[in-house]
């Protein structure tokens, strides 16, 4: 027998994160960062909005040197860091998810290119691919001075490379705080995988990762 939070769950799959699949978007090669992160030793963590969090944390969850991706909501009140309150559009909040990164394999500067290439688009505000609605911008939200001097290099290198043909219009957040998702909304790729959303959006995104970035590219799912 199912709990109540379960069949909530389930019954919230047929909202947000659930529009018709269409196509998937296509990858793009953003360049390396000319702003390389001078990180201590030690985990790292980094918080990265960029529309449904199903596929952001999905892709993370296969770049090595990432020690867990965990979904949630960054920007809005703690009584509105609920699924069914964000997915109103009204709370401030982002669907977000919380990097945990080891930066002797992955550097900061080098997850917002993965994060530009293969999962966000960062010319478009407020929407991401089939999704659309503040909670689905794309924002940088640096922990430290030093993911926030790489975010805000890395954001304007963006605009001059001329990949995209609109400007740049993801923008570097001021942390607040992180609260986690609900329980089923977490490795939701790999526990669903044949689900009509992941097929379609997010596991495009974990394809484009492996090929584009076969070096940092982990086969594994490595839960959050």
């Amino acid at each position: 027998m199912r709990s109540g939070a379960a069949l909530l769950g389930l019954a919230l799959l047929c909202a947000a994160c659930q529009q018709p699949a269409v196509a998937s978007e296509q990858a793009v090669l953003a360049p390396a960062a000319q702003v390389a992160a001078k990180e201590p030793e030690g985990l790292k963590l980094a918080i990265f909005a960029g529309g449904c969090f199903w596929g952001v944390e999905g892709v993370f969850s296969h770049v090595k040197g990432v020690t867990s991706a965990v979904s949630g909501y960054h920007g809005g009140a703690a009584r509105d860091a609920s699924y069914d309150a964000v997915s109103t559009g009204t709370t401030g909040h982002a669907e977000a998810v919380r990097v945990t990164y080891d930066p002797a394999v992955v550097r900061y500067d080098q997850l917002p290119r993965i994060f530009f290439s293969v999962v966000a688009d960062p010319a478009l505000k407020n929407r991401q691919g089939p999704d659309s609605g503040t909670q689905y911008r794309a924002a940088l939200v640096p922990l430290g001075d030093e993911q926030r001097k790489v975010a805000a290099a890395y954001l304007a290198q963006l605009g001059k490379s001329g990949l995209w043909d609109r400007p740049i219009a993801t923008r570097i957040e001021a942390y607040r705080k992180f609260y986690p998702a609900e329980a089923y909304h977490q490795d939701f790729m790999a526990a669903h995988p044949d689900q009509g959303y992941i097929r379609a959006w997010d596991q495009p995104k974990v394809a484009g990762l492996r090929a584009l970035f076969p070096n940092q590219y982990r086969a594994t799912f490595q839960p959050g």
